[in-house]
């Protein structure tokens, strides 16, 4: 026998879920969406930092070389 639950079934329980999850475990919830807002801020800043092109990895390992 073969269990399936549709699309609409599985948003409805997962909502339940998420729902109970933010009502019992603030804490929970709101360090899971610190973390992601802080995830998007450093890759806002590290977009915003960008000014030159990447370096190749050859270059890197050329000049680590050239130092010994």
């Amino acid at each position: 026998m073969k269990l399936s639950i549709d699309d609409d079934i599985t948003k409805e329980i997962l909502t339940e879920i998420m729902v109970e999850i933010i009502k019992t475990r603030k804490d929970l919830f709101y360090d899971l969406i610190l973390e992601a807002l802080e995830e998007i801020s450093l890759g806002h800043a590290i977009k915003e930092g960008r000014q030159d092109d990447f370096v190749s990895e050859e270059k890197i390992f050329t000049l680590l070389d050239s130092e010994d």
